[in-house]
């Protein structure tokens, strides 16, 4: 055998995780402004203000905004995820252990992401309802009048997540799920993955929090939460003789914040 092979089967590992991760480790990661290749504990986001236009008089200066920026710090943790692979029991099972490891590192750390992103949108202030009732149509046409007093913008860049009970809410609504008021091309009946709606994508989760029998679901536009990355998601591979196993451990540094707190909307809903 080569001596070479143990090293192929920790190049085709590592691969495997990160691409599991990217393809189903977090379903929020790509819905926030990201940072890459953080150097250090932290990294700051910048949250800029509004500036405003102003006549001059004719061969006068130009005036200033003065636009306010604000910086935003982010802390960045490291989380692992690691697990042992039996040589003898690679032999004994009729299913790719190593497959099934790579998801599981890959999806922990995933989940991870996303409870780091939605405890960033948590920290917002701005509430439509307040939790005594589900996800009602004038529950969402509160929130979404709330982002326009805030000059949210509509560029299709505004993302709204939801638990799977306020999802089945919103299938009873026409508005929603009636091909004579979104169309053929956007009916959710044809997958639970995403579907766009009032310019925003809606996105089901089962990460929200939920206390008291309220689940907090979130609307929100991407340049209010930052996503900070230290490290992507890595793995090593060490094979432990005495234990005759490989020993798989993922790990990755990152961290996520809430840059502007009128850019997100918080939607308490009643689940029982």
């Amino acid at each position: 055998m080569s001596t070479t092979i143990d090293q192929a089967f920790i190049k085709q590992f590592e691969e495997e995780v990160h691409q599991a991760y990217q393809r189903m480790g977090s379903k929020l990661r790509n819905t926030v402004r990201m940072k890459n290749g953080v150097r250090g504990s932290s990294t700051v986001f910048q949250k800029v203000g509004k500036g405003s236009a102003a006549t001059k008089a004719r061969h006068g200066k130009v005036p200033v905004m003065n636009v306010d920026h604000t910086p935003v710090e982010c802390q960045l943790l490291d989380f692992y995820a690691g697990d042992w692979v039996d040589h003898l029991d690679e032999l004994k099972t009729n299913i790719d252990e190593r497959q099934v490891l790579a998801n599981a590192g890959a999806f922990a750390l995933g989940r991870k992401t996303d409870e780091m992103i939605i405890a960033a949108l948590t920290a917002t202030g701005t509430t439509a309802g307040d939790g005594s009732d589900g996800l009602t149509k004038a529950k969402v046409l509160e929130a979404f009048e709330l982002l326009g007093d805030k000059d949210v913008p509509d560029d299709g860049q505004r993302f709204a997540v939801i638990g799977w009970k306020q999802w089945s809410e919103l299938l009873q609504l026409p508005e929603f799920a009636d091909a004579d008021f979104v169309g053929a091309d956007d009916l959710p009946w044809r997958g639970t993955q995403a579907k766009h709606w009032l310019g925003t994508l809606w996105l089901p989760h089962s990460g929200l929090l939920l206390s008291t029998g309220v689940r907090r679901c979130f609307w929100y536009h991407r340049s209010a939460i930052g996503h900070a990355i230290g490290q992507e998601v890595a793995t090593d591979v060490t094979w432990h003789g005495d234990r005759a196993a490989h020993f798989i451990s993922n790990s990755m540094s990152q961290g996520a914040c809430l840059i502007d707190a009128d850019g997100v909307v918080a939607m308490p809903c009643l689940e029982s």
